[in-house]
């Protein structure tokens, strides 16, 4: 029998059973392609982090959907660096480290801010953001059960890609994003055309007094809804600040409340509103269970 260690890590959050969760397995040598893809569906969670040795960086991080492999994740990121550095796997020196990670993206820094040698929390940047293509509120709001009032109408939908595309879209208010009724063949069809596996609405204020942002992700082929995408947040933060809806540089972002499970990041837009360089998003993480998969010997 096969024994892999997992681990059960929230992230964008201090207390247990909010944010965002993530199963990280952090010594996945030997697994297969098809065994951690197994290994997710039973997770049956957003992501699931299987980490390796790499010669290219601190460490390889794979990540799994129940459906698919995805070249780059927020959430899990953070919830993977939270738990190695907790875990001793490199050494934390003084108030801020430095490792790298290699993703399917290629290679990216990622920080480690301690206090008193414990993880507080999780810096990651993301690359450089590709602005893509557009959409109007006519086509968009159908999609989510409103009229194209309720989007703003100072810029339009648009993909956008720091690594994962999303189609963003900038609703005016918090009630709108409380109204969202999605129509699933709708949205399907507008992710297809736009190349996208979901869309990301978003307005700008939130339920706590500090948040600049509230948003929630629209996956039109998942079960549930996500607590808090981190990937998307980083897309979010660039949008807004191409635009002029903020300027930035930094946004903290609150996301999850819809669905009981509320999480905040803090993001840093790097560079000029006409040259975003690229997306830092910042979050705390916390372990919730530990347990092991069984496998049986090949």
């Amino acid at each position: 029998m096969r024994r892999y260690r997992v681990v059960y890590v929230d992230a964008f959050t201090e207390v247990p059973f909010a944010g965002n969760p993530c199963a990280v397995l952090p010594d996945a040598q030997g697994l297969s392609e098809e065994e951690m893809q197994a290994i997710a569906r039973e997770t049956n969670l957003s992501e699931t982090s299987f980490v390796f040795l790499s010669d290219r960086a601190d460490f390889r991080v794979r990540y799994f959907t129940p459906r698919a492999e995805i070249p780059f994740a927020g959430h899990p990121t953070i919830a993977t660096v939270f738990l190695l550095a907790e875990e001793g796997r490199f050494r934390l020196r003084g108030a801020r480290t430095r490792i790298e990670l290699e993703f399917n993206i290629g290679v990216l820094p990622v920080e480690v801010e301690a206090r008193g040698g414990v993880p507080r929390q999780v810096v990651m940047t993301q690359r450089r953001p590709a602005f893509g293509a557009t959409f109007s509120a006519g086509e968009v709001a159908p999609c989510l059960g409103l009229d194209a009032a309720s989007l703003r109408d100072d810029c339009p939908s648009q993909v956008v890609d720091t690594g994962v595309p999303f189609l963003l879209v900038p609703a005016r208010d918090l009630s709108t994003l409380e109204r969202i009724q999605v129509d699933r063949p709708a949205l399907q069809a507008l992710c297809r055309r736009a190349g996208v596996d979901a869309a990301f609405v978003f307005c700008l204020g939130g339920f706590s007094p500090e948040a600049d942002t509230h948003a929630r992700l629209l996956d039109p082929w998942g079960t549930h809804e996500d607590p808090f995408t981190g990937s998307a947040s980083g897309a979010m933060a660039a949008f807004i600040v191409r635009y002029g809806l903020k300027p930035g540089p930094r946004l903290v972002a609150e996301q999850g409340h819809f669905v009981g499970r509320p999480g905040l990041g803090v993001l840093e837009v790097l560079g000029t509103r006409d040259a975003i360089e690229a997306v830092r998003l910042a979050g705390p993480a916390v372990r919730v269970l530990e347990g092991e998969f069984l496998l049986p010997d090949r």
